[in-house]
């Protein structure tokens, strides 16, 4: 019988501790204990495997990614869709999907002697509100977005945390414009992508460019100019990136972008695709200045790639020690004795009156109410005494930054938000 032995080797001493050091890391950052400690997430054998529970505290966090990232979108002229889980199966046989894409959808389900398909990607959808009506070259570019839930089916030894599941969120859009639109739309998403990547913390990118494979829709002039204008938007934002030739989809060129954490991992969120295909498959159409009918461009983009996964990559990047604007309780009040509970009430309503995430623990020695707060990462810790109590303050302790003295509590909320405004701890 053979048995099988894995090892490293290295040239010196200082690379195999470096190496042991990173494995300790990643053991630590591991998101799935983190994500059982701090109570964020679970998945439910009852349920099933790849499907995810967002618990309260991480519940939160996601609603302060989905609030971030529309406020972006809006403010970049995206429209905001809600569209059905499900569909018709003849949809997903327009759209090629049941064709090349069947082993990793669900079963279908017959629905009055119809069949209906839970949906594995949100395009057929936008497409279809696109349809809705007829569009004029005038009305170009559209740019439509939506945080759409999708299934895919997993084999089970594949699941792995947030990273590989069976349900998820993409947060996805797509942009139709004209062939001379190409350029400027794709270096407004890079400007979009960098403007949200930043919010979390994330500015080390690897930027990859992919040209046309050998089996491929759509004629060399357009796929030519769709590729020169990728690699234009690129050089004009003036990010570097490494150019796979043949490794773009059959439908069009893509630029993806992985993200760096704080352990120097790359992770696959961000792409951008152009497609020739859908368009022609759905014969979506414009009217142009000459009163003809135009095929429009059609194109795929996802900053965060899932919620689940970036979640996952978060929680990881910060070993869960999220920065005090991300961080789903921001306050921990803690008595000194029960006797100053009811000022302590106060003092949290007031701070969740001003839009900070506060809670009050009591019933334990003030050490261990400390020890445990700073076992959840509560970014900040109010302290209440009968001094407190009588002087209308509280004293504060900082993860970031140790004992921050006695606070006004106006003035420490005013410093809160301040900091959460910059994006900074206090």
């Amino acid at each position: 019988m053979l048995q099988r032995i894995y090892g490293t080797a290295w040239e010196n001493e200082e690379q195999l501790m470096a190496y042991l050091h990173f494995k300790e890391e990643a053991k630590r950052r591991d998101h799935r204990r983190i994500g059982q400690d701090l109570d964020l997430f679970s998945i439910q054998d009852e349920a099933g495997g790849g499907l995810v529970f967002w618990h309260p505290k991480g519940a939160i966090v996601r609603h302060i990614i989905e609030d971030t990232w529309k406020k972006i979108h809006i403010n970049r002229g995206y429209d905001m869709l809600y569209t059905p889980h499900v569909a018709k199966a003849d949809l997903w046989k327009i759209s090629g999907h049941l064709d090349f894409y069947k082993e990793n959808m669900f079963d279908q389900m017959d629905i009055e002697d119809e069949k209906y398909q839970l949906r594995p990607m949100n395009c057929p959808y936008h497409i279809l509100v696109y349809k809705r009506k007829l569009h004029s070259y005038r009305d170009f570019p559209i740019r439509v977005a939506e945080l759409g839930t999708v299934y895919r089916y997993e084999l089970s030894g594949s699941l792995h945390g947030l990273f590989r599941v069976r349900g998820f969120t993409q947060d996805d859009a797509h942009i139709f414009c004209l062939e001379d639109q190409i350029k400027d739309e794709i270096r407004g998403v890079l400007d979009l992508t960098e403007e949200i990547l930043l919010q979390f913390g994330f500015s080390r990118y690897e930027v990859n460019l992919s040209t046309r494979p050998e089996k491929a829709v759509g004629d060399d002039e357009i796929w030519e100019k769709a590729t020169c204008a990728l690699k234009d938007a690129l050089d004009d934002k003036g990010w570097s990136y490494q150019v796979d030739e043949g490794g773009g989809a059959f439908y069009g060129p893509k630029i993806d972008l992985k993200i760096e954490d704080a352990l120097g991992r790359k992770w696959q969120c961000s792409t951008i695709q152009v497609d020739f295909n859908l368009p022609q498959r759905f014969d979506i159409t414009y009217v142009d200045a000459d009163q003809e009918r135009k095929r429009p461009i059609m194109i795929h983009r996802a900053v965060l790639g899932s919620l689940e996964r970036f979640f996952g990559v978060l929680i990881e990047h910060y070993a869960g020690d999220f920065p005090l604007w991300l961080s789903p309780v921001q306050v921990r009040v803690l008595p000194v004795t029960d006797t100053q509970l009811e000022y302590c009430n106060n003092v949290a309503r007031e701070l969740k009156r001003n839009g900070i995430r506060a809670e009050v623990w009591h019933g334990e020695r003030l050490p261990k109410l400390i020890r445990n707060a700073e076992k959840q990462k509560t970014p900040l810790m109010a302290v209440v005494g009968a001094k407190e109590v009588e002087m209308q303050t509280v004293t504060v302790r900082s993860r970031f930054s140790g004992e921050l003295g006695t606070l006004e509590v106006d003035s420490f909320i005013s410093r809160i938000k301040d900091a959460c405004e910059n994006r900074t701890s206090l």
